[in-house]
């Protein structure tokens, strides 16, 4: 920096005179879930950084050299700080454009734009412009403990509202399964194979009911499931007559 800008009360001065300019530059870049007095923060370093570095010498006026400074710090901001998830660079910078398209557009057409209206604003295709869109989702996460907007209860979170694995789904299937390999034996062995392992009751037990020794029911038993387990592992069959 040049040697009349090393005065300490130089420098403040002109930070202190330049930081409306580093809040406007916030304020254009403040997005949902990120604080503004984050990016104010932010901004002001880029600002005191674009003071450090500014030589009046190249005929530049300070506020051409501050904006890009500025801007650049807040973009590294949003690059390497706040994505919960990492995402390339070029589609991070390709969100934020997104963004701020949609923004700028819904104002102006008062309403919500569409991908086409919005990829010609950015000057991207539409499957870009849509991975951009689902990129922001990875902009920042969000715990399940969260307070859940809207709940009922003061303790709802988001996770209560996330779904639980139902097994019901999976045993209704397996019961259709099952249905269908029961078709392929006898009505007799289905009613020996129910009380056996429905019922509980023994094979003595189950002889006493049926009238037959509990050998044979033994016997019905493993043939009923080696049919079972044929069919399971083979086109299913015609079911043997009752």
């Amino acid at each position: 920096m040049a040697a009349d800008s090393q005065d300490s009360g130089t420098r403040d001065a002109l930070v202190e005179r330049f930081l409306p300019l580093a809040r406007s530059l916030a304020l254009r870049y403040q997005r949902s879930g990120e604080p503004l007095d984050d990016l104010v923060q932010v901004a002001s370093l880029g600002l005191i950084k674009a003071v450090d570095r500014y030589d009046p010498g190249r005929g530049i006026a300070f506020s051409s050299y501050a904006v890009p400074t500025i801007l650049g710090e807040i973009k590294r901001h949003f690059r390497d700080r706040t994505w919960s998830v990492r995402v390339p660079r070029g589609l991070q910078e390709l969100s934020q454009r997104v963004d701020r398209a949609v923004a700028e557009l819904a104002e102006h057409l008062s309403r919500q734009p569409s991908v086409a209206e919005v990829a010609a604003a950015v000057g991207a295709q539409h499957e870009d412009v849509l991975e951009a869109m689902q990129a922001g989702g990875a902009y920042r996460a969000v715990s399940f403990e969260a307070p859940r907007a809207g709940g009922e209860h003061d303790a709802a979170t988001l996770g209560d509202a996330i779904g639980v694995h139902e097994d019901g789904f999976d045993r209704a299937e397996e019961r259709a399964v099952l249905d269908q390999l029961m078709s392929t034996i006898s009505a007799r062995e289905r009613e020996v194979l129910r009380m056996r392992f429905q019922e509980d009751m023994t094979q003595a037990e189950i002889g006493a009911a049926v009238g037959v020794s509990q050998m044979q029911i033994s016997r019905i038993i493993r043939q009923a499931l080696a049919r079972l387990l044929a069919s399971a592992e083979s086109p299913a069959e015609d079911a043997p007559p009752d």
